[in-house]
């Protein structure tokens, strides 16, 4: 149960600085400069000021530095990291802060930070001075759900008796895991199951304004800087991709994280091995990283493809066109080219996985290929190792086949150590 607390007194207020800067130095926080240092100004205002609401303005100028020219209209970073820090508080408290006696928390629409005191027994809630009516109501559940868990407990002791006494000779079923899992993705993946840490995957969401019923456009900053920002939608193939890859980590006995690439921070790069799915254009955070330098995504300037989004071959080889594009815009979807690269993070002990094509279409195509024995064996044969068998970096370019929105097959055009 959760109490609100009013402003505390200065005497008062040291456990929720303490709570502040437990938050800051935790493995999900500490390597986020920016995020700690949003953290601890809010918490300030929070404490200090509690009938104060902050403004966007406010924080982009005394927190980030903006220029006094800022425009919360038509920039979203504020709302963007309120976001991140709010997943990150949710994220904290759902796994190594779920015992802390003290709950910091930003609600929804919002720029100030709540504190709530957790009462963890009823002991505790007594202390913490309940209105009689809802410490009587915990005594009830508290008797309810002791009697509740007695009769599970005999129910479960009753159930291990009869079933060891049937099976007491059966051997337990080894549990599926990396061992059990073909030998292709246990080496391509070899990098992203060896570390502590499952690694994050990264889907894209493109900023759209509009509505779902009457039609989304991609946001122009310049023309649209008074329309809502809708970045909570991705595309068809981001989702069948990260089920895909779900499927194959799950084969490996690993957990995948996954998260929109609106909440993701440059921080996060730092502290975990990391699956970009979705183009640049659209996973925006791939713009501000180390990332793919052979095959470059870049819109087409000029000509009848003007505005086309394709793929550059820098270094084009014999035979070897310097762009490939996707089928025409306005003309029916039959083919895309997409890029999968493999590469060290900013931290060099981390690494980056990009699938990524000129459509959703292309990038679903880009994960099925190593989703599937037969076409990564192919990509495999390819790829430069290293003397103790580690895979080295690379890019690689697809040509993607789709018939009616699903991508059929996928044909390795070049690869570049």
């Amino acid at each position: 149960m959760l109490h609100p607390l009013t402003r505390p007194s200065a005497s008062l207020e040291e456990p929720f600085w303490q709570q502040i800067e437990r938050l800051a130095h935790s493995d999900l926080l500490h390597g986020s400069e920016s995020l700690c240092k949003l953290l601890r100004y809010l918490a300030k205002h929070a404490l200090e000021e509690p009938g104060v609401r902050l403004k966007e303005y406010q924080i982009a100028t005394e927190v980030f530095g903006r220029p006094a020219d800022f425009d919360p209209q038509s920039d979203s970073m504020i709302r963007v990291q309120a976001g991140r820090l709010r997943a990150k508080l949710h994220e904290y408290y759902a796994t190594a802060g779920a015992d802390d006696a003290i709950i910091v928390d930003l609600p929804k629409g919002s720029y100030h930070l709540e504190f709530h005191r957790q009462a963890k027994d009823k002991s505790k809630a007594h202390s913490l001075a309940i209105p009689r009516s809802a410490a009587s109501a915990d005594s009830r559940i508290w008797k309810i759900a002791t009697a509740l868990s007695l009769v599970l407990l005999l129910a479960g002791v009753m159930f291990a008796i009869v079933f060891f006494a049937g099976h007491h000779s059966a051997e337990p079923a080894p549990a599926k895991g990396e061992a059990d899992a073909p030998a292709e993705f246990r080496e391509l993946w070899k990098p992203f199951i060896a570390g502590p840490r499952e690694p994050w995957v990264i889907f894209s969401n493109a900023q759209f304004v509009g509505r779902p019923e009457t039609g989304m456009r991609y946001r122009n900053p310049s023309s649209d800087p008074d329309e809502p920002l809708l970045d909570h939608y991705t595309g068809v193939g981001e989702v069948l991709a990260v089920h895909e890859l779900d499927r194959v980590f799950g084969l490996l006995g690993h957990q995948l994280r996954v998260k929109r690439g609106s909440l993701f921070s440059l921080d996060d790069v730092r502290n975990n091995d990391l699956i970009f799915v979705g183009s640049p254009s659209e996973n925006l955070t791939l713009t501000e990283i180390p990332t793919a330098h052979e095959f470059i995504f870049q819109r087409v300037n000029d000509g009848p493809r003007k505005g086309d989004l394709g793929i550059v071959n820098v270094h084009p080889r014999a035979g070897e066109p310097t762009l490939f594009l996707a089928s025409p815009y306005g003309a029916p979807l039959t083919e895309d080219y997409a890029v999968i690269a493999f590469m060290p993070g900013l931290d060099p002990a981390r690494s980056v996985m990009i699938f990524a094509g000129t459509t959703t279409f292309g990038t679903q195509g880009a994960v099925e290929y190593v989703c599937h024995r037969d076409s990564l064996k192919k990509l495999l044969a390819r790829l430069p190792v290293s003397k103790n068998g580690d895979l080295q970096p690379f890019e690689a370019l697809l040509h993607v086949k789709v018939t009616q929105g699903v991508p059929v097959t996928a044909d390795l055009v070049a690869v570049r150590p």
